[in-house]
């Protein structure tokens, strides 16, 4: 039992960040971005209020993602992103020698990628770092008690990325990565309203749209949305009324490569643990797993049953306290800040 340390757990999330804390339960809950002054490079705001600014800022102002497709692709505003909400959820005084952390990652995160997530998170304070891949998180957040399975299949849909895993007590046994996920969903759609309409509408309404009326199959009781955009042939503002079939439409192409890539992953599972699998169903989790439709799409494609995880976005992190909660998991960590250590 270690006294007076700070264990935490961050899903470092393309689209958001959550930070849970040991006893706590989960303290931040904020969208991954950073907005920068374009001409100086200066940091304006992060999280939430730079959320705000997406669309809606001069041209030297930037609202910008610095992960992107669950990997860091600006280490410096990611160190800073980091740094500013493990400070607003524990503190700026906390002691350097105190804090515990857990970062869950993308199943095909690399050597490199790896090391640059470690090297962010001891610039904040961290002591001690361990990686856990976001697949195996997932599952434990998602309700999959390890000691009962053979084996179990999780689909965690992320802002940037898709990881399909097959799990088993000891690991992961097939882990599959898709850069394909939520973000793409809302690209498709603005792509489909610019090309059937000649409308222009931005990342925040395309997000607005998934989540009131999307769909990633065809309904009975079709969905309408009145959307407001510019309109490419006069400059002026335009208002269409789109439908959840529209939404499908838009998704097909993305959808169809989540889909193929959950059949690739059981097509290289062993029939001991396809028998399992069968039993139990397919898990989704993550925010992009929310779109409408898709846990049936899911089951139309692979004839097995597939559910939705109670709480999918909230599952990776969730994952975290129950290793937090694990006296074993910290335990033979050696007492350094040079290296980090990883944990799968």
């Amino acid at each position: 039992m270690f006294i007076g340390k700070i264990d935490i757990g961050v899903d470092l999330g393309t689209a958001s960040v959550l930070v849970y804390q040991k006893g706590k339960g989960i303290i931040l809950r904020e969208p991954s971005v950073v907005a920068i002054d374009a001409k100086t490079e200066e940091v304006l705001a992060i999280g939430e209020e730079a959320h705000r600014m997406i669309g809606r800022t001069p041209s030297d102002i930037r609202a910008v993602r610095p992960l992107c497709n669950g990997v860091i692709s600006d280490y410096r505003l990611t160190a800073l992103m980091l740094q500013h909400f493990i400070e607003a959820a524990v503190g700026s005084r906390t002691p350097l020698n105190t804090l515990r952390m857990i970062i869950c990652v993308p199943s095909s995160v690399t050597d490199v990628e790896r090391r640059s997530v470690e090297m962010a998170a001891r610039e904040v304070g961290a002591h001690y770092v361990r990686l856990v891949q976001e697949p195996m998180a997932a599952a434990l957040g998602g309700g999959i008690d390890l000691g009962s399975i053979k084996g179990a299949l999780v689909v965690d849909i992320g802002g940037g990325t898709t990881d399909v895993a097959v799990i088993t007590p000891r690991g992961l046994f097939i882990s599959k990565s898709l850069k394909v996920a939520g973000d793409h969903f809302d690209q498709a759609l603005i792509h489909y309203v610019r090309q059937k309409y000649n409308l222009l509408i931005g990342e925040p309404t395309a997000e607005k749209i998934k989540i009131q009326i999307g769909s990633v199959d065809k309904r009975t009781d079709v969905l309408t949305m009145d959307v407001t955009g510019r309109s490419l042939l006069s400059g002026l503002p335009k208002t269409i009324t789109l439908t959840s079939d529209e939404t499908q439409e838009a998704y097909e192409s993305q959808t169809v490569k989540i889909l193929d890539k959950i059949r690739e992953a059981l097509e290289e599972t062993p029939s001991e643990l396809l028998n399992d699998i069968c039993t139990r169903g397919i898990l989704l989790t993550g925010g992009g797993a929310m779109v409408r439709g898709l846990s049936r799409r899911v089951e139309l494609s692979t004839d097995i049953p597939c559910v939705l995880a109670e709480d999918p976005l909230s599952c990776v992190v969730n994952g975290t306290k129950i290793l937090l909660e694990d006296p074993r998991f910290f335990r033979n960590v050696p007492r350094t800040r040079k290296r980090g250590y990883s944990w799968s």
